[in-house]
This record gives C-alpha cells, sequence and structure tokens, in this order.
C-alpha cells in the first residue's frame, strides 16, 4: 500500500539566500494574481470556462508584460496555475452545494503567500551532505533531524516569521499489518474534557492559546500603534506572528504525542464524530474555543497514524450523542451547564462526556456489547478532578498516561 508523508525541516538559508527565497516568493505572488485577473477579465468578456489551458494562454500573455515571471522555476509557475485552478474548483462546488458564501478566489497580499513548490523531483532540487540545493536559489544548510523514507515527490519552501523551512511529499511502499478488530473505543472530543473515550478514560488538552493571550494581545496593540507600511510595524507583526506560532507548535507537539499513545494503546479501531466545524464556530460565545482545541488536526493526525498501525478510524453521525442514554436510547435536552447525563427514563447516571462516547463507538459498532461499550471492565468513577487528569497521573500503568502529562 502506497502511503503519502509530509517531512518538514528548518533550513537556514543566508543573506543572500534569503533573498532569493523572498524575491521568489513576491513574484510568485504577483503571478497568481496577475493569471486571476486576467481570469477575471476573460469572464466579464463572455468566457465562463476556467481549464488550464485557459491559464496557459494568460500565463503566455503575463511573461510577453513582465519577463520577472522567468525567474520561478518552470514547473513552480505550473503549481501556482493548479493553485487557482483548485481555488476555482472549490468556489463552483460550494455553489453546487448551496452554501452562501462560496468564497470566490481572491487576490492574495504578500503576508498570504508563503510557500514556492517544485512538484517534481527531477534534479530541481537535491540534498547532499547536509545541505539543500535549489534550482535558481542556491545551496543552504538543512537540519535533517530524521531520516526521510520512501521517494521523495516534491519540495515545498516555506517561510515562517523569520524562519524558513522545506517540506518534502514522499510516498512510501509499506504492508499494512493485519489487526483483527477486537478492542473497538469510541472517542468523544470536547471542550471541558479534549478527550473521553467509552472506556472512562478522560484527558483535558492545555489551553495553550489562552495560557499565551496575554503576550499575544500585547504585541496586537503595539501592531496597531505602528504607522501602516513601516518597518517597525514589521518588526512587530514578527512578534505577534511568533507568538501566535509557539501557540500553534505546543499544541501540535500535544497532539502528536497524544495520538501516538492512543495508536499504541491496545486499542484496534477508533470511532469519532463527524463533526462540522463551520456551523459549530457560528455560536460565538464558542468559536475561539472551538478553533483553539483542534479537533480537525487530531482526527487528522489519529486517522493516518492509526492507517500505518493497520487499525482503522470511523467517522459517525454526530447528531445527539450527547442527548442519548447510552443504556436505553432515550434522547433528552442536555444544556452545556449539565456535565452529568441523568436518564429521565431509565434513570441511569454517567459522566456526560463518557456517555457521549459510549453512544459513539454503539453507532460505528453497531451496538456490539462485547466492545466495551457500557464499560464493563472498567468503571469510569469521577474523582472531583474536572479535567479528569488526576487518575492518570496516580495510575502509573496507563498507556495514556505519559500524553495526557507531557
Amino acid at each position: 500500500m502506497e502511503l503519502t508523508r509530509a517531512y518538514k525541516f528548518r533550513i537556514h538559508p543566508d543573506a543572500t539566500r534569503q533573498g532569493e527565497i523572498d524575491e521568489r516568493l513576491i513574484i510568485a505572488q504577483q503571478f497568481y494574481n496577475k493569471i486571476l485577473e486576467k481570469s477575471i477579465e476573460s469572464y466579464k468578456n463572455g468566457k465562463t470556462k476556467v481549464s488550464m489551458a485557459q491559464f496557459n494562454r494568460f500565463v503566455k500573455e503575463a511573461i510577453q508584460d513582465d519577463k520577472r515571471y522567468l525567474k520561478l522555476y518552470s514547473q513552480t509557475r505550473c503549481e501556482i496555475e493548479f493553485r487557482l485552478l483548485k481555488a476555482y474548483q472549490n468556489f463552483f462546488r460550494r455553489i453546487k452545494e448551496g452554501n452562501r458564501k462560496a468564497g470566490f478566489p481572491r487576490f492574495r497580499s504578500r503576508d498570504r503567500y508563503k510557500s514556492i513548490t517544485y512538484p517534481q523531483d527531477n534534479g530541481s532540487f537535491s540534498i547532499r551532505k547536509g545541505r539543500l540545493r535549489v534550482s535558481r536559489i542556491g545551496t543552504m544548510p538543512i537540519e535533517l533531524h530524521r531520516k526521510i523514507e520512501g521517494a521523495i515527490k516534491t519540495l515545498s519552501i516555506k517561510r515562517e516569521g523569520k524562519s524558513y523551512y522545506a517540506v518534502f511529499t514522499t510516498i512510501t511502499n509499506v504492508k499494512i499489518p493485519k489487526v483483527e478488530d477486537t478492542n473497538p473505543v469510541g472517542i468523544d472530543l470536547g471542550l471541558d474534557s479534549f478527550v473521553a473515550l467509552s472506556d472512562g478514560t478522560k484527558i483535558e488538552k492545555p489551553k495553550f492559546m489562552q495560557q499565551n493571550r496575554k503576550r499575544i494581545a500585547h504585541w496586537q496593540r503595539i501592531v496597531a500603534r505602528r504607522n501602516k507600511g513601516s518597518r517597525r510595524r514589521q518588526r512587530a507583526k514578527a512578534h505577534l506572528q511568533k507568538t501566535y506560532e509557539y501557540s500553534a507548535n505546543q499544541s501540535g507537539d500535544y497532539l502528536h504525542k497524544l495520538s501516538d499513545a492512543l495508536v499504541n494503546s491496545g486499542y484496534t479501531s477508533f470511532a469519532v464524530e463527524d463533526l462540522r466545524i463551520q456551523n459549530m464556530v457560528k455560536n460565538h460565545r464558542l468559536a475561539s474555543s472551538i478553533h483553539d482545541a483542534s479537533w480537525n488536526r487530531f482526527i487528522q493526525l489519529l486517522s493516518y497514524k492509526a492507517e500505518s498501525a493497520g487499525l482503522s478510524v470511523v467517522k459517525v453521525d454526530a447528531r445527539n450523542t450527547s442527548k442519548e442514554c447510552s443504556n436505553c436510547g432515550n434522547i433528552q435536552e442536555m444544556p452545556l451547564s449539565e456535565r452529568t447525563y441523568i436518564c429521565q427514563r431509565c434513570g441511569m447516571s454517567k459522566d456526560r462526556d463518557i456517555n457521549a462516547s459510549i453512544n459513539i463507538l454503539n453507532r460505528a459498532t453497531l451496538g456490539q456489547r462485547e466492545s466495551h461499550a457500557q464499560g464493563e471492565n472498567r468503571q469510569y468513577v469521577p474523582t472531583g478532578n474536572a479535567n479528569g487528569l488526576g487518575e492518570l497521573r496516580t495510575d502509573k500503568t496507563h498507556p495514556l498516561r505519559d500524553a495526557a502529562i507531557a
């Protein structure tokens, strides 16, 4: 089976190479906007078809108008065309779905165009003796902190603040082990506890963004006071971006450790909710917390790691998982303030999130009781610790302990 993986490494270009990268990022951004501008003009003239053939004609016209675009590697220009074509395809797809905010492709500012891609490993880039060589840019040191496995297909040079990264996409042929699904588990993702498992385990994710809220607000005020276009404003924006990146890296590291722990904890499959984040963030009181929770990112990490281990991740309908009784199926209203589910029909009392995770597992396994959906071999007893980490810290044999306290 072919698996696609991405490897991200820090690179250290000198001042000359930084100038080359920055210049090509600016040219790529202008090239993207030029093709978009010509496609809009073509639409106004009555030509509604959008295709690569049309974009190729626009590219020839753009190069005739400005020879600077030739500084971009030829296949990098093709990749920019594909970016724009994909933006149009997503726009038309959202129109067919009846989405009111279809999102017509927009012009990109310099702050929103941060990478250029070499879509083929055909000599346009290479790694040798700890240095990365890139066509029309030069060579620079690269921190290869882990081995690249598989055949390298693409390279993206990315700028994040004042740092530069090389992102390689690889394809690896691996033999996926066959694992019998004997110990499935349901996972409920929430805000009170980040992960609640159907076997009674609850784990809270540290609120990294909220912990850094004061630093973020500090630099936001400084950016607002600076004159637009000034160097001082650019430096303040760099500090603000660095603060955001620090929080994002903390969150990403935690999600990687937690997903690793789950995959290596003896579970044979995972049932999760098919969440619609765009609809959930319409609640403005919870929108910020929902974005910070990174639920989709966690499911993405869990899915590809489970796939490599021969495990499966099943998405189920998220409707009424918190309102339904996992014992008798009764559905009742459950305000967010109520953290314990007390069934009005059968009298069952269970932690709200654990009850939801059992419902998720039941929907994935069609109510198979041998899957511990009702927690036959493990009973969850609230410890008085709202975040559920107390019992993980005291139980040194628990497989998720290291991920929970990392």
